[in-house]
């Protein structure tokens, strides 16, 4: 029978947090959230479905140190493209910290794939600077370093493009690259909360499947019932917009992560991976939908 945890989750009103918190939720485990806004609508909704909302801002130690105070464990992660990757490394080293003062026994850090392969990507490098100095604290701790997201195809910057039937991405369209589903980042970090000390010290790159533009935009095509062609967007239109997008785009094509998904899944198999058509078929298309019909 697994032993029932109590998690603090940074991050909880976000995507990945999210994730993570259902995950918990959904094992039968007590989770308490920290938060800048605990009065909004997404802190209303974790307080709802049973989480400790707590207030609290990675900048402030002592809000963190507080939040941690009860917990046995710790989910750890940064945001790089809200704070910049030198404040995400200062503010996750002021974290772990945190949770090295407040006794919690088992550390998880939200990290990326292949972070500690000197990538020279900006946001790469700034979580590792994070790992390395979790490794050195001397507490009990555990990498968790997720590949893509999926769920990128539906961000911001790129679900205009997807309306008009255009999977647009800076890498050539047979060039694979591995990928995976949010849902499985927080299953995943649920098996490590529960394995505990079976996983201390170690770092775990993951990803649930590996594919090409243009098999993804084939398996876009089959879920959305509408063709959706492939583009490749040259590296220089994104270094107009992000150098350290660019450098990420740049070594996706030259080097990408090298997950072996084989063994991984066999070594996790409580976790339910998804594949690319499994997480396309599964998501909720009815906004896109509704645009389609307005053009």
């Amino acid at each position: 029978m697994t032993t029932k945890r109590t998690v603090l989750v940074i991050g909880a009103t976000g995507q990945q947090g999210g994730a993570v918190v259902r995950a918990l939720l959904s094992k039968g485990h007590r989770v308490k959230a920290l938060t800048r806004k605990p009065d909004s609508d997404a802190a209303r909704q974790l307080t709802a479905a049973g989480v400790d909302v707590v207030a609290g801002n990675l900048d402030d130690a002592a809000s963190v140190l507080k939040g941690a105070n009860g917990v046995d464990t710790m989910f750890l992660m940064g945001n790089s493209y809200e704070a910049g990757t030198e404040e995400e490394a200062r503010l996750g080293i002021m974290a772990a910290d945190a949770a090295k003062a407040a006794g919690v026994g088992h550390l998880i850090y939200s990290s990326v794939a292949d972070a500690d392969k000197k990538t020279g990507i900006p946001h790469f490098e700034s979580k590792y600077l994070v790992e390395k100095h979790i490794a050195g604290l001397g507490i009990p701790y555990t990498i968790s370093a997720p590949a893509a997201f999926m769920e990128n195809f539906v961000a911001p910057w790129s679900i205009d493009a997807l309306r008009r039937g255009t999977h647009a991405f800076a890498m050539p369209p047979q060039r694979v690259l591995q990928l995976v589903a949010v849902a499985d980042i927080g299953a995943f970090a649920t098996a490590l909360a529960e394995r505990r000390e079976q996983v201390f010290g170690k770092r775990f790159d993951f990803a649930g499947h590996e594919l090409s533009g243009e098999e993804q935009a084939k398996i876009l095509s089959q879920a959305l019932g509408r063709p959706i062609n492939y583009q490749e967007l040259p590296i220089a239109a994104m270094r107009q917009q992000s150098e350290d997008a660019a450098l990420m785009f740049e070594w996706f094509d030259r080097v990408g992560y090298d997950v072996d998904i084989a063994a991984l899944h066999k070594d996790f198999p409580e976790v339910r991976w998804h594949s690319f058509a499994d997480w396309a078929r599964e998501f909720d298309w009815s906004v896109l939908k509704q645009a389609y019909s307005a053009v």
